[in-house]
């Protein structure tokens, strides 16, 4: 199974450079607009199966020129959503910046907890169970591998991909997830492997294409849950 997180385009919060969060009715700029009208190129024809948003506004437009040029419904996950940043939602990143809380957001994150919000922890936790359970389900219901989006923002994604890395939440700010940014995970029963991160070019690979069921295998393939000894073949 594999998911391509896609960060929303650039928002007009993201041009006044204040913490959007949770905030009601932003939207995309101009360039982020044509972001969204250029995902489906770069997925180009890619075997997308679903698509999955964030309830914000600011994927749901993400989104619509990807779901319509596939024919699907985009459900909505709301665990999945923007980070809750409570007292911190729409105030200017410059102020944020010298508030004490700021350097733990930094430095040890998975001990963060926004005034009024959640922490930082917690919204891995939901994250990841969100995207995992829909692997699972998309799994049972096309009988094998699925190559899926989930429509989030910067942070989620970030805690998603390090959990997908295995390394601890403490360390997420080394990850980045720009605007209409790409990065791509592919789950099996034994672990994650990223094959991108923070993919803003023109085209994904097409080596994301679905792996070929165990019985259409290659004899002396190796198993697609495990890693190639030497580095991959690809």
């Amino acid at each position: 199974m594999t998911v391509i997180l896609l960060r929303h385009g650039r928002s007009t919060s993201n041009t006044a450079h204040t913490l959007a969060g949770r905030s009601e009715g932003v939207d995309l700029d101009d360039k982020g607009r044509e972001q969204a009208h250029a995902v489906a190129t770069r997925i180009g024809s890619l075997p997308i199966r679903a698509i999955v948003r964030s309830p914000l506004l600011r994927c749901e437009r993400t989104v619509e020129p990807l779901a319509a040029a596939l024919g699907l419904t985009p459900i909505v996950d709301d665990r999945i959503s923007e980070v809750d940043y409570g007292a911190w939602t729409g105030r200017k990143i410059a102020d944020l910046v010298s508030e004490p809380l700021w350097a733990v957001v930094q430095q040890h994150p998975s001990a963060a907890v926004f005034p009024g919000g959640e922490g930082l922890a917690h919204v891995q936790a939901r994250a990841v169970s969100a995207v995992r359970e829909h692997d699972r389900r998309l799994a049972e219901e096309h009988e094998g591998d699925v190559l899926w989006v989930a429509c989030t923002h910067g942070d989620v994604i970030k805690a998603i991909v390090a959990d997908a890395l295995g390394t601890h939440l403490d360390s997420f700010q080394r990850i980045t997830a720009d605007p209409a940014s790409m990065s791509v995970i592919r789950y099996t029963a034994v672990r994650p492997f990223v094959i991108h991160v923070n993919h803003t070019g023109d085209q994904l690979t097409s080596g994301l294409a679905p792996k070929p069921a165990k019985s259409d295998a290659e004899d002396g393939e190796v198993p697609p849950e495990d890693a190639v000894v030497g580095g991959s073949t690809g």
